[in-house]
């Protein structure tokens, strides 16, 4: 468990940029790539509320030197290894129905297109991972809270058309992240939220990674759910004691 790099919006784009150069002088210019980025990756280059992401989730189109493109931009910068993160795909938010709803951001060195995902098809899958450690719901509050300083507010209605756009229908979404985003919308204050939420995703992070110090090889993606609601409840304990 590391987050030890740190993506900005103005590197991510430098990355990619380099990307596409490397991938052009190993690959050629007559076979181009498509790349939809999502999660953390997405919320920065569509928003502003976030100021960092620690690696880059995306869906790569690409002939077999994409992967040698990506190492050696990653070896060039001393980016960790998985900068560029394709196993997204075998995670329950990953739907192939993202590629139909994705949208045009820009093309590099005219061979490397890149797409990336609206606002309520982010929030459908935040929603469906759901993760307390990570930045899921928080990123939820900052889609929602800059859509509605923009003029152009997402109601429940268009996220649950994207929920069932992506996945069919809610079956799959955690119970809380459910009842979490029918109360949002009664929320007083997007901001006051926002900042709660994120301290509570970093106070759970730091709990995980305490935990990995502690019993290096335990934690993985099936198991940090229930990992964290056992040590929370036994700080609560200890607390309460």
């Amino acid at each position: 468990m590391s987050y030890s790099t740190k993506l900005t919006k103005e590197n991510l784009d430098y990355y990619l940029r380099e990307l596409a150069k490397e991938f052009r002088r190993l690959n050629g210019k007559t076979m181009p790539a498509e790349m939809i980025l999502i999660g953390g990756a997405s919320v920065l280059i569509n928003y502003g509320f976030r100021d960092m992401t620690s690696d880059v989730d995306a869906i790569i189109s690409a002939s077999s030197v994409m992967k040698e493109a990506i190492i050696k931009v990653g070896d060039r910068f001393s980016l960790e290894n998985g900068w560029l993160n394709t196993d997204f795909q075998n995670t329950k938010s990953y739907t192939p129905r993202l590629m139909e709803v994705s949208v045009f951001y820009k093309t590099l060195s005219n061979v490397l297109t890149i797409r990336t995902v609206a606002g309520e098809y982010l929030i459908a899958m935040k929603l469906m991972s759901g993760r307390e450690y990570k930045n899921d719901l928080s990123d939820v509050i900052g889609i929602l809270h800059e859509h509605e300083q923009r003029g152009t507010p997402i109601t429940y209605e268009q996220i649950d058309a994207a929920v069932c756009r992506l996945y069919d229908d809610w079956t799959g979404v955690p119970d809380s992240a459910i009842r979490f985003i029918r109360d949002v919308y009664d929320a007083p204050d997007y901001s006051e939220l926002y900042e709660r939420l994120r301290n509570e995703e970093r106070e759970s992070r730091e709990t995980l990674l305490d935990f990995d110090v502690e019993y290096p090889g335990v934690l993985h993606e099936d198991n940090m759910s229930e990992i964290l609601k056992q040590a929370q409840m036994r700080m609560k304990q200890r607390d309460n004691e």
